[in-house]
């Protein structure tokens, strides 16, 4: 069992504290004993303590600025939502593969923003825009939110904003089992939370600091019993030696755990794994160790967007991959919906 996460270290921005979030916050961190510090701005955040880059980046990750978030224009979120609502950035987990890896740079704290009431207000102001079509908003696009929710609460608090609104539905995904405080949320059956699943090879060996399978399954189940509308986003799927038993066995796992009352509305998202070379750069820096098959002779050459282009499986590849997982979610779940492969 992965224990909830307690930063060893925390910031506060100077207007954290105008916020009654801010202040609930620091009166926390305040009675656990936790170092507190103050800056202008998280940019301006200096000296972490460690001897070198590697130990720098693992007190970053355990580190958490508490700040306010100024820009309040919501980034598109395709294909799985039209819009990322900025709830907080960054994420404890090591996973290796990550493209945090190289958005968050060499500034890979967690960041969370106590300004959730004008966060939401955008977002009904997006809502608005596109009336009367549906809006959904995915809100760990940069960030494991469940992670830190236990602390600060504002993912409950979004959750039951989206479940009065007409117009507005939730998405986010987790890695971490820590669920409990978010299962009595008057959610209406307007969030879809959804668990990221991988194979035991892939979690044991490239997920360090995320919870187990069978602890995430675990925590489906008592979602799902809560009644809401459940998801799962098998990604990175990963050629491994036997992958093909170890998706298999993934499945198997998540048919014995799940109650029958939700299967009739899971959504799966399957997403290959891919890299980019500065990813792969940052990934060798910070995880010198990693098994991860990051061998660009091995793999297709995609264009990216804004010219950054990436290295995904071959064609061939990409079809066995394909149809084994589409041939299990058949097996095991044959009213899921799959959103997309890519």
């Amino acid at each position: 069992m992965v224990k909830p996460f307690i930063p060893k270290l925390v910031y506060f921005e100077p207007k954290a504290l105008d916020y009654p979030l801010g202040q609930q916050l620091f009166e926390k961190f305040k009675n656990m004993n936790i170092e507190i510090r103050y800056t202008t701005s998280h940019n301006q955040i200096r000296n972490l303590p460690g001897e070198n880059d590697f130990q720098k980046y693992r007190v970053a990750k355990s580190t958490l600025v508490v700040g306010i978030r100024k820009t309040l224009k919501f980034d598109t979120s395709k294909p799985s939502a039209e819009y990322a609502i900025p709830l907080a950035t960054g994420c404890m987990g090591h996973c290796h593969y990550c493209y945090l890896q190289t958005t968050m740079g060499s500034k890979p704290y967690i960041r969370t923003y106590v300004n959730v009431e004008e966060i939401l207000e955008q977002a009904d102001k997006y809502m608005e825009e596109r009336a009367p079509e549906i809006t959904r908003f995915e809100a760990a696009c940069t960030s494991d939110i469940v992670g830190i929710d236990h602390l600060t609460h504002t993912l409950k608090r979004a959750i039951e904003h989206f479940g009065q609104s007409d117009l507005g539905q939730l998405r986010f995904v987790t890695k971490f089992e820590h669920v409990d405080h978010l299962l009595d949320a008057k959610h209406n059956g307007k969030t879809r939370f959804r668990f990221s699943i991988n194979a035991d090879y892939v979690i044991r060996y490239f997920e360090p600091g995320t919870s187990r399978l069978d602890k995430r399954i675990e925590a489906a189940a008592k979602v799902a019993k809560a009644g809401y509308p459940l998801g799962f986003i098998v990604a990175p799927i990963y050629l491994h030696e036997g992958w093909e038993e170890g998706y298999y066995q993934m499945f198997e796992k998540l048919d014995a755990e799940l109650p029958q009352e939700a299967r009739k509305d899971i959504t799966f998202e399957f997403i290959q794994h891919r890299f980019t070379k500065p990813a792969k750069r940052v990934i060798q820096k910070n995880y010198p160790m990693t098994k991860l098959e990051l061998d660009e002779e091995k793999r297709k050459y995609k264009w990216g967007r804004y010219g950054i282009g990436k290295y995904v499986y071959r064609t061939e590849q990409q079809e066995d991959i394909k149809s084994h997982l589409q041939e299990y979610m058949h097996k095991f779940f044959p009213h899921a919906k799959l959103e997309y492969f890519t």
